[in-house]
């Protein structure tokens, strides 16, 4: 009887041993660089995010501040243009909420 209870505690030691093995092998490589390493280095190679061209730090700054300029206003449309896309919006609405109503 005491063997059994021996045995039964080398095979539950085996196990545990085997369980931890597994941990550590889940574990990333001593000389993968941390994440919160990485997030603090300055980055000095840009690429442009239209192409993916490799740019100078300065030239992506000024890029980025052109996409981020506001878009100048349109120009002013005449008042009969206007109007008639108002109009032909109501059509669109009239036809979709109110299918039998005649618009013809």
């Amino acid at each position: 009887m005491r063997e059994w209870k021996v045995k039964g505690a080398i095979a539950a030691s085996l196990l545990l041993m085997e369980s931890w093995t597994g941990i550590a092998l889940a574990l990333p490589p001593a000389v993968d660089t941390p994440e919160e390493v990485l997030r603090t280095e300055i980055i000095l190679d840009a690429r442009s995010p239209i192409d993916g061209r490799p740019m100078t730090p300065a030239a992506y700054a000024e890029l980025q501040n052109q996409l981020n300029a506001p878009i100048e206003p349109p120009v002013e449309l005449s008042r009969k243009l206007v109007n008639t896309v108002k109009l032909l919006k109501l059509r669109k609405f009239i036809k979709k909420y109110l299918p039998f109503f005649p618009l013809n």
